[in-house]
């Protein structure tokens, strides 16, 4: 069977406009609400100089993962909106890139989204690592959000990493940074506090119907999902320098039977980073289509043959045509 999947993948939000309540959200008989219960639904996202654990945060709060993770800085290219549903709430958690000096276009841009992402949510839960001093990069972020319409909590972050005394302190010093509404520290690992967390951004959040369906847990087309999980799977053990230099698209799925048949392509800037990602004799390649893989079937929970082919797009973090072509 051969041909490009018709439209693109589908989304769990269906053909529904997100933020239009239906009749029955309109008349608050939703889930055995009374139309007199204070129900709250509205956006919140994560800040934060990148690797700070904003999208492990943003995973462990959805309970399945919706957006990659690695420890390299950066990772995060795609604004991805998360959906957790509670008896009284529902709070739209959208991950962003983290904030940082732009050397390319492609960091010109993902600055620009995140910017735009602040002006319109209703919670900012600024990410501060427990196991790193507060810096230059903590300061200016909480500069940059602190005249946003939004409330700001600080986000005390990775604290299974430090004991008792380092986390006095680190609390100390962030609640010295600005004027947060709260401050709480979180282990998105561990999951201490975790529920807390919720808690507190939920309080914040503006009574409204629910703003998207019961079983929706992201609004993010699987296309782009499983692109994000292939990039992931090519991002663990490169260089350093190679990272910023991956993108993934998703060219075709194909329905063949009880198999999801997906073909991808790994774009690098030169031929020695092709040479990297395919590893000798394509091992290294074969590591990436198998971990991939496994994340992708746990995603769509259906069987998936993946194919992927790694081809060289010269400079496409500087290039305006070529990052349009790869969606930025």
């Amino acid at each position: 069977m051969s041909g490009r999947a018709s439209g693109p993948a589908r989304s769990a939000a269906g053909n529904r406009q997100p933020g239009r309540p239906t009749g029955r959200e309109r008349s608050g008989e939703i889930r055995g609400r009374r139309p007199e219960d204070t129900y709250r639904a509205g956006f919140a996202c994560f800040v934060g100089r990148p690797n700070a654990g904003k999208s492990t945060l943003t995973n462990a709060i959805i309970g399945q993962k919706i957006a990659i993770t690695s420890s390299k800085p950066q990772t995060t290219r795609h604004v991805i909106r998360g959906v957790l549903h509670r008896p009284d709430a529902q709070v739209v958690l959208v991950d962003t890139p983290g904030l940082h000096r732009p050397r390319t276009l492609l960091g010109e841009r993902l600055n620009d989204l995140v910017r735009q992402t602040w002006s319109e949510v209703d919670v900012i839960g600024l990410c501060v690592p427990a196991d790193e001093p507060v810096g230059r990069g903590d300061r200016f972020i909480t500069g940059e959000i602190a005249e946003l319409k939004a409330t700001v909590i600080a986000v005390v972050t990775k604290t299974d990493l430090v004991d008792r005394k380092r986390l006095a302190e680190q609390l100390i010093a962030v609640s010295e940074m600005g004027d947060f509404a709260e401050v709480v520290p979180v282990s998105a690992v561990s999951g201490h506090q975790v529920d807390t967390l919720v808690d507190v951004m939920t309080k914040y959040l503006p009574p409204s119907p629910q703003l998207y369906p019961d079983d929706m847990l992201t609004d993010e087309p699987e296309q782009v999902l499983i692109a994000e999980l292939v990039r992931e799977a090519a991002l663990e053990g490169v260089r350093d320098e190679l990272p910023h230099s991956i993108a993934v698209v998703v060219e075709e799925m194909i329905e063949e039977g009880p198999v999801l048949k997906i073909y991808a392509d790994v774009y690098v800037e030169r031929p020695s980073q092709k040479a990297i990602v395919i590893g000798a004799r394509a091992s290294r390649l074969k590591e990436v289509g198998t971990r991939a893989r496994a994340e992708i079937e746990a995603l769509l929970d259906r069987r998936v043959y993946l194919d992927l082919h790694v081809r060289v797009a010269k400079d496409w973090q500087r290039d305006p045509k070529q990052l349009r072509r790869l969606g930025f």
